[in-house]
């Protein structure tokens, strides 16, 4: 469907992509993956016609119909659902073109064209899509212009998958959805019929969607088979074996300098010398598996103060005397973390700035710790960020009277060291802006953070560093995220902001997702709700539960086994390749005795491997 063939481009003087390569096989479902600022809204574009690659060629068949969103969201006074609806070009030329043509069979082939292209069911396709993106009937009936940059981007969302392309193209089209439409569009993409590229840095989706993972780095691509966490175990496997080639070609480097060293200048062994020297120029080298030591997120730790840091009492918020939420009871202890669950537009961010006493109680109480100190997040946060200043510049302004040494410091618990610190913001990618801003609002300590959508625009790697800096900070956290493995891994509170209030969810996430995905399925039907048995509707959801847990459990404990064997078998490779290398049971063990050590861990893994995709499939028909 889409084959890549050694494509270079260079922008800026910087060689981006290197003679990358990959095919992606028809109707795949392809996860374009790497770190922030590698290179994948680059090669996107080239995918796209946008950029001429300056060697190499994107090859698809001629009449590919392509699809992805244009950098500008749409505007003006047309509705969200005449916007998606206009998407489809020729259902709407040929709906115009019958409203005003004269010649009957001119007329009759418009008729025919329009019942081949299901033209007739249209409305109710646009109006799903429309839905499962957060446009209620109210909502795809007002002007574009009435709504912000976000809901705009949805509407072109909208529109792209109404069209139906042949090679749909997005890049992070989660960014500016909630949890509840991050769900819908994963659904959604499961199902679709044509080719799929998606940069994504949602572990989630890249899991439930994509069969096929393109990771795009050093300017080169390798296509994996599977979701992200088979990416991961793949990639950690072959990086274990490219580490332990370099090793072994190290210590071969270093044989063949010593003995060029040393017999270079005896006339009897520099013919020998000489012809070592020339292997060793021969050698390419084998790069080493390094990490990137600037991903790192280090949250100072807050003096104590004694609980509760927030409550309220009944407290009503709002703008301009008119609530948005009623009647919250809420409390905060310093070791709290809440996630807040709810649509878009329902009070999650209004909830938060009460929290953060951006807000007043507009009813009822709100009473704070008065030595608390709080460190509020947000996507504005980043936008304001002053292009043509530094790092070191944006945290001495803020942190007045700090010696030098403390604002070094502080920009380096968030991976601005050395020249990184100096850079100008302007030419920073969107995830290093993003942990500035957590280094500027983190730079007192706060006793409380409250995170707004914080991983947008961070990548797979930044995300887990930051999950694991909020586990390793001792204050509070509120957040606010559609990344479900980031609220699985730091909350262990849910608060529900919906029908005007915020109540405690009394569930796990998944519990909060079946839920919405049963809504999402019952609003695609028509006609009145049936009544439901509730009792055995809730021993049905327990033993779903139970069944997920089941299966989950094993997944976990198969992809452990698979973890510790394919480790085993890098050794026993290891063992095999250089004898003199090898460590542990394998150095004592003789050659036949290690292929046959090999045959047994081999048929191991793939007994652990059948267990896994078993349970895997059990998963995902829950």
């Amino acid at each position: 469907m889409l084959n890549l063939n050694a494509i270079t481009v260079r922008l800026g003087g910087r060689t981006i992509l290197d003679r990358a390569s990959a095919a992606l096989p028809p109707r795949s479902r392809v996860g374009l993956i790497g770190r922030n600022g590698a290179g994948k809204s680059t090669l996107m574009k080239v995918m796209i016609g946008q950029l001429d690659p300056d060697e190499g060629s994107c090859d698809m068949p001629r009449d590919t119909r392509l699809g992805y969103i244009a950098q500008e969201a749409p505007s003006g006074t047309a509705t969200p659902f005449d916007t998606v609806l206009a998407a489809d070009k020729e259902r709407a030329a040929l709906m115009a073109e019958a409203e005003h043509t004269e010649d009957p069979d001119r007329l009759g082939h418009i008729y025919e064209r329009l019942t081949t292209i299901d033209a007739y069911t249209a409305p109710a396709r646009a109006a799903r899509i429309l839905v499962g993106l957060g446009f209620d009937e109210e909502m795809q009936g007002r002007p574009l212009d009435s709504y912000s940059g976000g809901w705009k981007m949805r509407v072109a969302l909208a529109a792209l998958l109404f069209s139906e392309p042949d090679l749909l193209l997005l890049d992070e089209p989660s960014n500016h959805l909630d949890l509840e439409a991050t769900l819908w569009l994963e659904n959604f993409l499961k199902a679709y019929r044509g080719t799929v590229v998606v940069i994504s840095h949602e572990r989630d989706l890249l899991n439930n969607v994509v069969d096929y993972i393109l990771h795009l780095e050093g300017g080169k691509v390798m296509l994996y088979p599977g979701g992200y966490d088979a990416f991961e175990r793949q990639r950690a496997e072959r990086l274990a074996q490219q580490e332990a080639a370099r090793a072994k070609q190290q210590a071969e480097r270093e044989k063949l300098q010593d003995y060029v060293a040393r017999n270079s200048a005896r006339a009897s062994t520099a013919k020998q010398a000489q012809s070592r020297a020339k292997a060793l120029a021969r050698m390419q080298p084998i790069a080493a598996a390094i990490e990137d030591p600037t991903l790192h997120f280090g949250f100072p730790s807050p003096p104590e103060l004694r609980p509760p840091l927030i409550t309220m009492d009944m407290a009503a918020v709002g703008y301009d005397e008119t609530p948005i939420l009623k009647r919250v009871n809420l409390r905060i202890d310093p070791d709290d973390r809440l996630a807040l669950l709810g649509r878009n537009g329902n009070g999650k961010t209004t909830l938060a700035r009460l929290i953060a006493a951006q807000l007043a109680p507009m009813e009822g109480t709100m009473n704070s710790s008065s030595k608390m100190n709080v460190g509020y997040f947000t996507q504005y946060q980043v936008e304001e960020l002053d292009v043509a200043d530094t790092p070191l510049e944006h945290m001495t302004r803020v942190m007045k009277g700090a010696t030098p040494g403390a604002v070094r410091a502080q920009l380096g618990r968030f991976g601005f060291s050395g020249e990184r610190a100096t850079q100008k913001v302007g030419s920073m990618s969107g995830g290093e802006r993003a942990r500035l801003a957590l280094a500027l609002i983190t730079r007192d300590a706060p006793h409380l953070l409250i995170l707004d959508e914080p991983t947008n625009h961070l990548d797979v790697d930044s995300r887990e560093a930051l999950v694991q800096a909020l586990n390793d900070y001792s204050g509070a956290v509120v957040i606010v995220s559609h990344d479900r493995h980031m609220i699985e891994l730091v909350a262990d509170r849910l608060v529900l902001v919906d029908n005007g209030t915020a109540q405690p969810f009394d569930g796990s996430l998944d519990d909060y997702t079946d839920i919405i995905l049963r809504k999402a399925d019952g609003s695609a039907g028509g006609g009145d709700a049936p009544r439901v048995d509730r009792k055995a509707e809730k021993r049905n959801a327990a033993e779903w539960r139970e069944r997920q847990k089941a299966a989950k459990n094993a997944v976990t404990k198969a992809e452990r086994e698979m973890a510790t064997l394919a480790a085993e078998r890098s050794r026993i490779d290891q063992a095999l390749f250089d004898p003199r290398a090898a460590t542990g049971a394998e150095a004592k063990m003789t050659t036949s005795q290690l292929m046959v050590k090999r045959a047994e861990v081999e048929k191991k893994l793939e007994a652990a491997e059948e267990v896994w995709m078993e349970a895997s499939a059990a998963l995902e028909a829950g």
